[in-house]
C-alpha cells in the first residue's frame, strides 16, 4: 500500500507542477507536424497503455494493423501495469513530454483535462475526424469534463465479481446469485477462510466505498465537486467497520502482502488458486480467464439495492494530449482503435464492450465463451443500473490517497473508524473547497 500512495502523491504534485506548461502547448491542427501528417510524411507516434500480457499483445496487434494500413507512421508502445503506468505518466507530464494518445480512467480526467495536458476532441468529432455516427451521445458523455470532450472511451464496463465456482463448491459455499447482500459475501468469507482460501486479494475501498454510498442514495462528491457527497459520518462509519472486521479475520491480503501487489491478472490471488473472487470491473474479466486458464464466472456485485450501486463506465478511454506535435495522426489513430472493425476484431472486448454499434454486431459472431458472458453481462447491467455520476472533481486524487491513509490507520488499529470519519471529512472538505470558484 506504501507503493500506492506514493503514486497517488507524485501524480498529484507533479501534474501540478505541469499544470501551466501543459496549457501553452499548440492547439489541434497547428504546426507544422500536423500538416506533414496529413501530407503522408514520416510521423512518429507513442501510445501509452497500462494492462496486463493479453492486454499488450492485442494492442501490439492492432497497431501493427494501424502502420499496415498507414506505411508512413511509427507508433512506439509505452505499456505497464496499472500503477507503475501513471508513475511513468506523472514525469512525463512534469516535462510537457506525454504521449500522443494515452489510455485515460475516468479518475484521472479532471487532473490532466484540469490542468489543460488533454486535446479537446469535440472539435474533431464536429468536423468527422472521429466519427460518432454509430455511438451513442450517453457513451460520449462519459469523457466530458468542465463542458470538453477529454475522452472517447475504448468500452463500456461494469462493476462486477470474477469468480471460480470450483474453489466456491470446494469450501462448501454456493456461487452467490442475483439479489445477494453484503451479508451473504460476509458469509462466503467465512467459508473461504475456513478452507484455507481468501475472499479475494482486496475489497479496493477506491472502488467500493462509493458503490455502497450509491445504493444507499448517498454519492462520493457532491454535484459542484467542493466537498463529500454524503451528509453525515454514519456510511463512512458502517463502510469501514464491516470492512475492518473482514480484514481482520483474514478475509483479504495483509496490507504488507497487498503492498507487493502489481495488481495485474498474473500476480492476482484468484489467477493463482488462492482465492474465491477478484472484485473490480467486468471487462477484466476475459484478462483474468485467459491467466487462470480455467471456467470462472461473471456475478454483479451485492446488495440490497444494488441498482443503484451499479453503473456503466468507460473501461478505459483515449485521450489525445496537448503536448503532441502530430494531433491530427493521433486523432486518426484514436478513430481507428474506436472504430476500426479489423482492429476492434483483434481487441474482442477485452476493454469493454465496443461504444460503436456496428462494431458491437460485427464481433458478435465471433466471440468466445467468455467474451460473450462479458457482452451479456453488459447487456444485463444497462438494465439493472443507475445513471453515472460526473467525473471525479479536481483533488480526488488527494481525496483518495487520505482516504487510503485513514485506511491504514483504521486496520493497523492506530485510530478508530469513528476517529478516522471524523478526520476524513474534515480533511477531505478542505481539498474539495478548493474548487470553490
Amino acid at each position: 500500500m506504501k507503493k500506492a500512495l506514493t503514486l497517488f502523491v507524485s501524480l498529484s504534485l507533479l501534474l501540478t507542477a505541469a499544470g501551466c506548461g501543459g496549457a501553452s502547448a499548440p492547439s489541434g491542427g497547428a504546426g507544422t507536424s500536423d500538416s506533414a501528417a496529413s501530407g503522408g510524411d514520416p510521423v512518429k507516434l507513442r501510445f501509452a497503455w497500462w494492462g496486463g500480457q493479453s492486454r499488450h499483445d492485442a494492442t501490439l496487434k492492432v497497431i501493427e494493423l494501424y502502420q499496415q494500413k498507414n506505411p508512413n507512421v511509427k507508433i512506439e508502445a509505452e505499456y505497464a501495469s496499472f500503477d507503475d503506468y501513471w508513475k511513468k505518466l506523472a514525469p512525463q507530464a512534469a516535462a510537457n513530454d506525454l504521449p500522443d494518445v494515452i489510455q485515460m480512467d475516468d479518475g484521472y480526467i479532471s487532473q490532466f483535462g484540469g490542468r489543460g495536458q488533454l486535446e479537446d476532441l469535440r472539435p474533431y468529432m464536429d468536423k468527422g475526424s472521429i466519427d460518432i455516427s454509430s455511438i451513442s451521445p450517453n457513451f460520449l458523455k462519459i469523457g466530458e469534463y468542465d463542458g470538453k470532450q477529454y475522452q472517447i472511451t475504448m468500452g463500456v464496463n461494469a462493476l462486477a465479481a470474477t469468480m471460480d465456482p470450483a474453489i466456491v463448491k470446494q469450501a462448501g459455499a454456493e456461487m452467490p446469485k442475483e439479489g445477494w447482500t453484503w451479508d451473504d459475501m460476509e458469509l462466503l468469507g467465512q467459508k473461504m477462510k475456513a478452507s484455507g482460501k481468501l475472499l479475494a486479494d482486496r475489497v479496493d475501498f477506491k472502488i467500493w466505498f462509493p458503490y455502497y454510498l450509491r445504493t444507499i442514495d448517498q454519492r462520493m462528491y457532491s454535484a459542484d465537486g467542493t466537498s463529500l457527497g454524503y451528509s453525515d459520518d454514519k456510511p463512512f462509519i458502517d463502510y469501514f467497520t464491516r470492512y475492518q472486521k473482514w480484514y481482520d479475520a483474514g478475509y483479504v491480503l495483509s496490507l504488507d502482502k497487498l503492498a507487493a501487489k502489481k495488481f495485474t491478472p498474473e500476480d492476482d490471488e484468484l489467477v493463482m488458486g488462492n482465492a474465491a473472487s477478484y472484485l473490480a470491473w467486468s471487462n477484466q474479466f476475459v484478462a483474468w480467464t485467459a491467466s487462470a486458464k480455467r471456467p470462472l464466472e461473471i456475478v454483479a456485485f451485492p446488495g440490497p439495492n444494488a441498482n443503484k450501486g451499479l453503473f456503466l463506465k468507460s473501461s478505459q478511454g483515449l485521450s489525445v494530449t496537448k503536448n503532441s506535435k502530430n494531433k491530427e495522426e493521433a486523432v486518426k489513430f484514436t478513430n481507428f482503435i474506436i472504430n476500426d472493425i479489423e482492429a476492434q476484431k483483434i481487441i474482442k472486448g477485452e476493454r469493454g464492450v465496443p461504444i460503436n454499434s456496428k462494431v458491437q454486431e460485427a464481433l458478435k459472431p465471433i466471440l468466445s465463451p467468455d467474451e460473450k458472458k462479458v457482452f451479456d453481462y453488459i447487456a444485463w447491467a444497462e438494465k439493472n443500473s443507475s445513471s453515472n455520476d460526473p467525473p471525479v472533481p479536481v483533488g480526488s486524487v488527494e481525496v483518495f490517497k487520505l482516504l487510503q491513509d485513514v485506511t491504514e490507520q483504521i486496520l493497523y488499529k492506530k485510530i478508530s473508524v469513528e476517529e478516522a470519519a471524523s478526520k476524513f471529512r474534515k480533511e477531505a472538505n478542505a481539498i474539495l473547497a478548493k474548487n470553490k470558484k
